[in-house]
């Protein structure tokens, strides 16, 4: 019986995560469709371009719920099944970056055939909210380094991967002590091996020195460029 009911929260994960809030809030406050904008994810950095940042901090703070509920939910009911705790997380991070309700049908120009997409976000935030429900002081390390990544430095792709990698590292630190289950850490690896997937194109573009800048940094590239078009090329 145990079974069915950590099967039911997996999934329930998944259904959680894939709630698009940034699309609906983009929506509401601007008419636009956020998959029309940007990167055309659905995260809170995105939501930023699209709406402003009173959306991007409120579609933040809804995909850190989207993460850590199902795992809350879940520890509540099977509070000795850690699996069950990393399944219905990772899954919400899935849901978040590969969302059923945002499936569309794209057509090959090439070949004429079809196929359908699930389009979301990379997952950093969601992956942020489940580690905090894993162990609830995850936040107070992975919050404020993720928005000095992301403000600071200006690479949100950066920023979204530090949440995996982060998580990992303080979930190996408290298993190596006995404070969490090991299985905890695949958590972390887990939701660090989906940002790894879902960024393929960023990582391409920090490698060879095109990624999307925010924060200070891409408002000093603009001004740079109003003043020397090419001033690009030298960043």
């Amino acid at each position: 019986m145990n079974h069915i009911i950590a099967i039911l929260f997996v999934v329930l994960g998944y259904l959680i995560g894939a709630v698009p809030v940034g699309l609906l809030i983009v929506k509401r406050m601007t008419g636009k469709d956020i998959r029309m904008v940007g990167s055309g994810r659905s995260g809170a950095t995105n939501v930023i371009r699209a709406a402003g940042m009173g959306a991007g901090l409120t579609t933040a703070l809804l995909d850190l719920v989207k993460g850590a509920l199902p795992i809350w939910l879940v520890k509540l009911v099977l509070p000795e099944w850690p699996w069950a705790h990393v399944l219905a997380g990772v899954f919400a991070v899935l849901g978040h970056n590969y969302s059923i309700f945002l499936r569309e049908v794209v057509t090959n120009p090439q070949t004429g055939g079809t196929r359908t997409v699930l389009r979301g976000g990379a997952g950093g935030v969601t992956t942020v909210g489940g580690a905090i429900g894993l162990w609830a002081w995850t936040g107070a390390i992975l919050v404020p380094t993720g928005a000095a990544i992301l403000f600071g430095v200006g690479y949100a792709s950066l920023a979204t991967m530090s949440g995996g990698i982060m998580t990992t590292v303080i979930m190996v630190v408290r298993a190596s002590q006995g404070s969490a289950p090991t299985a905890y850490v695949y958590y972390g690896l887990s939701c660090f091996a989906l940002q790894l997937w879902a960024l393929r194109p960023n990582i391409k573009r920090l490698l060879n020195g095109t990624e999307r800048l925010v924060g200070w940094r891409a408002k000093r590239l603009t001004g740079k460029l109003t003043a020397d078009p090419t001033a690009l090329n030298r960043e």
